[in-house]
């Protein structure tokens, strides 16, 4: 009885999907999903068929006509679709461009992609994604007239129109024409006067100005969009950049600081700071910024490790400790930073008690290199001498002063005393702890 029921349920479904193109298609993806090709064609043809002006439908059976060879059957099945769909913007133009796009210098489909935009233009005025594609044609033809007549019917109301003058404006004209240069100063201006909210509109033309070599009108442009938009924090940064740029330090640091007032996780500002403090001689503010912006972008072990060795070498282990639990997170087998954070955590007083445990952690990572930092076996000695585990230790300050190369003679020499040392507090080995004494004398001379 199941059997049966089951049999009558596919039998319907089956029937379903003959009627069905939304379930024929999915049938389709499932076949293609599958490796089979003919299968998935075959249910995208029936889709088709039984929903003609769907466009996604018709691009797959262009697709696979095309890749038949059969052109022309491609050609038809978009002109039957544009036909039937006139005022669809989006199926004139994906008829237009594959006319363009496969043309190979047939002067009759580019007429008739020349046609379908005419025509479509004629309904949508002044639509940028038409005029774009009309105005290549006319450039490819070397028709400047037609050019300058397509670019004046682009809007000042709209910024993607704006914006495409401008491509196009450039395109058609040196840098050096000066008339070119002051219509296209113009568009920006009057559109931004209008709409000085818009940061697309404010970026491009802020940096229009910025690449003509006017920079206070380029911070200008963006003072005023932050006027009208301060909820806008990446032009907020880009305005303390450009603050930078135009040699106005104290400005360009006070806008930076405020964004990441607002916002303290903008990378960009972060990074901008850290370079400005790094080139006006601060190392401590450059390593906060530079130490942010890795937090919050990550890096290499190299990155890490640089920045990490700043902090120690400045005595804040603390600020060590934090950007290589970030780096740890990011890069958990890399042994160097295993180690680096072992000896921040001990040299911070607030971790020093678990840092035993990140150096036997990082002693376990294989390196691949064979060898092991005689500064994180130092390190290490000490984590266990105030577990009270001298011989544990001294194995690791025994290791460190075979590690060292013949020119750390300063190093070895205050491993030599750190083992005499332990040797003296728990009584034993006497003898040695002079000769390792006199060892470490003779390396300071």
């Amino acid at each position: 009885m199941f059997r049966i029921a089951a049999i009558l349920l596919l039998a319907a479904v089956l029937i379903h999907a003959e009627e069905d193109p939304r379930l024929n298609f999915a049938i389709g993806m499932l076949e293609m999903s599958r490796g089979n090709a003919s299968e998935a064609g075959k249910r995208y043809e029936t889709a088709r068929l039984a929903d003609p002006l769907a466009l996604p439908l018709v691009n797959l059976a262009v697709d696979q006509r095309m890749a038949a060879g059969d052109r022309s059957g491609a050609v038809k099945l978009y002109r039957d679709l544009a036909s039937a769909r006139p005022d669809d913007l989006g199926v004139q133009l994906t008829y237009a461009d594959f006319l363009d796009r496969h043309s190979n210098g047939d002067s009759l489909a580019l007429k008739l992609s020349g046609e379908v935009l005419e025509l479509t233009l004629g309904k949508n005025p002044g639509h940028p994604e038409i005029i774009r594609r009309l105005f290549l044609h006319a450039q490819a033809a070397g028709d400047k007239p037609r050019q300058h007549e397509l670019l004046e019917m682009l809007s000042n109301d709209d910024t993607a129109a704006v914006l495409l003058f401008t491509t196009l404006s450039k395109a058609m004209h040196e840098a050096t024409n000066a008339e070119a240069q002051a219509r296209v100063d113009d568009r920006y201006l009057v559109s931004f006067e209008d709409h000085p909210e818009d940061p697309v509109l404010a970026r491009s033309a802020s940096e229009h100005f910025r690449d003509t070599g006017r920079l206070e009108k380029a911070i200008g442009i963006l003072k005023q969009h932050i006027g009208a938009a301060p909820a806008s924090l990446d032009l907020r940064t880009r305005l303390g950049i450009l603050y930078f740029t135009a040699k106005m330090d104290t400005e360009g640091e006070s806008a930076l600081l405020e964004v990441l007032a607002i916002h303290p996780r903008q990378a960009l500002a972060h990074q901008s700071l850290a370079k400005f403090y790094r080139l006006h001689g601060q190392p401590d503010p450059a390593r906060f910024h530079a130490g942010e912006l890795l937090k919050i972008r990550g890096g290499s072990p190299a990155d890490f490790i640089k920045l990490a060795d700043e902090w120690l070498a400045a005595n804040d282990p603390r600020e060590a400790r934090l950007l290589l639990e970030k780096s740890v997170f990011d890069h958990p087998d890399h042994r160097e930073l295993a180690e680096r954070l072992a000896i921040a955590t001990r040299r911070d007083p607030e971790t020093r008690d678990t840092a035993a445990r990140l150096f036997r952690q990082a002693e376990g990572i294989d390196s691949g290199e064979g060898k092991t930092n005689p500064d994180f076996l130092i390190e290490f000695a000490e984590a266990l001498i105030a577990e009270g585990q001298g011989k544990l230790a001294e194995e690791r300050l025994r290791s460190a002063i075979r590690a060292y190369p013949a020119e750390a003679k300063i190093e070895t020499a205050a491993a030599l005393r750190r083992l005499a040392a332990l040797w003296e507090s728990e009584g034993r080995n006497a003898a040695a702890a002079r000769a390792l004494q006199q060892r470490a004398d003779s390396l300071d001379h």
